[in-house]
């Protein structure tokens, strides 16, 4: 269902919160803080979540991610903020609905099965109605999830993937408008998390729920997210598709969140920073302001010393500096190298595709992809 203006008036939504013709997000949180014995753990957080679209809650443990979601779900109060489902106000000022009033399914690390109960006994536990329409909605979830043969097993005859989809079938059997995750995929084993996210995000999809995942794991966020919102300290300090916010991070924590960083440490001057790799453009930074220059172990660039001389600098990769290499891993699909910079003794690291272990005490050359790095302001 899209509530739209026309609907103001029609009990479905109050007037005032939307443009007239405008689509209403299936889930919009405004303002949403909360504060357990006087300490802030969640401060104005704002989400909109689109039909079909997947939003995911990302950050470190006691960032405030699992505390949002209990209290978009209702089973958590709010100090603060309102929490609107297609154009209906659930929480806010002198309002709050409970969980089973708002439209909501709910997925946890646990799955929460019931374990006397049949496959099909669990996924229709949520339905009303008559006995066929139910019998009918179940068949059509376990088929969709591959598991049509199981109606009659019971929760303990399944493996920890078959579970986790069950878990899936009897949130959805309802037809939520939402849907809430909680490291829904955490205890899979890795071999199966893969093709269960997508399976699930297939099906999810098809259904048209909008959907709140909350996850610590960057690779997980990327693979299923239509739009990051990366939570520290209880706020949301940056949002985007996932493309966006792992190429343009906020600061240097965001992008170190997603991947090892090397970090450059410099000084502005003019608008530049010089470094053992040439100048950087530092625009914004006064004369005299700490810099850092951050690249990714992936986009450093490795060449060989041809007597004492490396290759010659270039408007793309700037100037080549020296480093011996301290360390050498092999990971499978690349090697991690680690140098010791010959200009300053720093330390930085480089990713390369494949085998690629040069012996310790080697001397090589780095080059900085100069579109690939970020700066932001340093510490004095």
């Amino acid at each position: 269902m899209t509530v739209t203006a026309k609907d103001i008036g029609k009990g479905k939504a109050e007037p005032g919160q939307f443009e007239a013709g405008q689509a209403v997000p299936r889930l919009e949180v405004k303002g949403l803080s909360r504060s357990f014995a006087g300490r802030a753990v969640v401060q104005d957080v704002a989400l909109s979540v689109a039909p079909g679209q997947v939003t995911c809650l990302l950050g470190p443990s006691g960032c405030g991610k699992s505390t949002t979601l209990r209290m978009i779900a209702g089973v958590e109060t709010t100090d603060a903020g309102e929490i609107w489902i297609d154009g209906q106000r659930m929480a806010g000022p002198g309002l709050h609905l409970p969980p089973e009033r708002r439209g909501i399914g709910m997925m946890f690390q646990d799955f929460a099965l019931f374990p006397h109960l049949t496959v099909a006994q669990n996924v229709s536990f949520g339905l009303s109605g008559p006995s066929a329409a139910k019998a009918a909605r179940v068949r059509d979830l376990l088929e969709r999830v591959g598991l049509a043969s199981f109606a009659s097993k019971h929760p303990h005859q399944l493996s920890g993937g078959e579970q986790q989809r069950i878990a899936l079938a009897r949130a959805l059997a309802p037809r939520p408008q939402v849907m809430l995750m909680d490291e829904p995929f955490s205890g899979l084993d890795n071999r199966l998390r893969d093709g269960i996210r997508d399976a699930t995000l297939e099906i999810l999809k098809e259904e048209r729920t909008a959907v709140v995942l909350v996850t610590h794991e960057p690779d997980e966020a990327m693979r299923m997210a239509d739009e990051i919102a990366l939570m520290r300290g209880g706020r949301i300090v940056q949002s985007g598709a996932p493309y966006n916010i792992y190429n343009a991070p906020v600061d240097k924590a965001a992008a170190a969140f997603f991947s090892d960083i090397n970090v450059i440490r410099g000084t502005s001057k003019g608008a530049l920073t010089q470094t053992p790799f040439g100048e950087f453009l530092t625009p914004g930074h006064a004369d005299g302001a700490p810099v850092e220059i951050i690249i990714r172990p992936q986009h450093l660039k490795i060449d060989f010393d041809r007597g004492g001389r490396g290759p010659l600098p270039t408007p793309q990769d700037g100037t080549a500096a020296r480093g011996r290499v301290v360390r050498a891993r092999y990971l499978g699909r690349e090697s991690l190298v680690e140098f010791e910079m010959e200009a300053d003794g720093s330390r930085l690291t480089a990713s390369v595709p494949g085998v690629f272990m040069p012996q310790l005490g080697r001397a090589l050359w780095l080059m900085i992809r100069r579109d690939r790095c970020f700066v932001f302001p340093g510490q004095r």
